[in-house]
């Protein structure tokens, strides 16, 4: 009898406990949850309107996709260049976004996803919407500003395939570039945690910094090339002249609110690993990323979740730094919980988003829909 009343002690402090971080949080976000009160009405009342809800989507999508993927590959750039004016960082990024974007725009035909939308199942651009669709950007400003690497890819474009093939294909491609990134950096960080580790002791050289721009902006203009299609789903498949500098200006301005907000709260997910805000080390990773995604790139033209390609880079990174620690056991295994600590909690993160993809994608498609009850048929 008194177990189970200390039990249930124990179960009401926990519901307090919830209940008042829940109460705090509603406190402190009081402004965003307005302004996302504000975009969940307006979803509901343009739906029915097929050309605007088609670019106020495609607003929310790209200002969402942006601030959640980047992390991934203006994190490491931002967090190294904390003592830097936003305003360079952000003209220096923004141009190669106009850049990378041109490209595909003037040698595809009007084509801005680089052909990832050509893939069966997303090769058709929407004729009308529905509200979840518009729904699913506004859920991705929630997740982001609670700090979850989302996989943009799984929730902007399972919501619009209509074959469950097509997401099967990009799951499996993820989850391969996981794996992947996850050994690469296992390799790579052990090595260098082993062998060259005073050389990147002290004070580092001036042509860090030089390397350092110049592989962040090669690893951003790789992303663009992989992730611009979960931006341009909203939108035709081959996009006009205006319709092009609308799409390209939208996301530059999107870029200069981003670095003067330093990335806003989902920054912390880089800030929190070890020694990036070091400008060797993000060269690093942002070099090793730069190489996977590029392959992967080439690899196919499905599109494919860099969100799990990159917090496999980091869960590795963690890992193998703690591996290569020197000193008593309890200190080494201290360094490896809190590496399988850091990793857990970023793949919890992006497999919640994950499953919120699949059940919106269930649940407005058909066609995705007919297929999972024929696999089980």
């Amino acid at each position: 009898m008194a177990k189970k009343n200390i039990d249930q002690n124990i179960n009401q402090e926990k519901l307090s406990k919830t209940a008042y971080s829940l109460f705090d949080f509603t406190k402190k976000e009081k402004p965003f949850l307005i302004i996302i009160s504000i975009l969940i009405s307006i979803a509901a009342i343009i739906t029915p309107y097929t050309y605007p809800a088609m670019w106020f989507g495609f607003a929310l999508a790209a200002y969402s996709a942006i601030a959640n993927d980047s992390i991934q590959t203006i994190g490491t750039f931002i967090a190294s260049n904390q003592n830097r004016k936003w305003y360079y960082l952000w003209l220096f990024m923004g141009l190669i976004w106009v850049g990378t974007i041109s490209y595909s725009w003037f040698t595809l035909g009007g084509d801005v996803s680089y052909e990832r939308l050509t893939t069966k199942g997303l090769e058709k651009a929407p004729e009308s919407f529905v509200f979840l669709q518009l729904a699913a950007p506004i859920v991705l400003l929630i997740m982001t500003r609670l700090r979850m690497p989302v996989s943009t890819t799984f929730l902007l474009l399972n919501v619009f395939t209509y074959k469950a093939g097509t997401i099967g294909d990009v799951m499996v491609k993820s989850f391969i570039g996981y794996l992947l990134a996850f050994s690469i950096a296992i390799v790579v960080w052990f090595a260098l945690e082993r062998f060259v580790k005073n050389y990147l002791k002290g004070e580092a050289k001036p042509y860090w910094l030089v390397l350092q721009w110049v592989t962040s902006g090669t690893l951003w203009s790789v992303w663009i090339m992989q992730d611009a299609a979960n931006i341009a789903v909203f939108l035709p498949r081959q996009l006009d002249t205006i319709e092009f500098i609308v799409y390209a200006g939208f996301v530059f301005i999107g870029l200069g609110f981003l670095f003067y907000l330093k990335g806003d709260k989902i920054q912390g997910i880089v800030t929190e690993k070890t020694n990036v805000t070091d400008v060797r080390a993000a060269t690093i990773v942002d070099f090793v990323y730069a190489l996977i995604l590029f392959y992967f790139k080439i690899y196919s033209k499905v599109p494919m979740s860099t969100t799990w390609v990159f917090i496999g880079l980091l869960g590795g990174r963690e890992l193998a730094i703690a591996l290569g620690k020197h000193g008593k056991a309890k200190k080494k295994n201290a360094w490896r919980y809190r590496a399988f600590s850091l990793a857990g909690k970023d793949i919890t993160k992006a497999f919640i988003g994950l499953v919120v993809s699949l059940i919106l994608a269930v649940i407005i498609n058909e066609g995705v829909r007919n297929e999972i009850l024929d696999f089980f048929r």
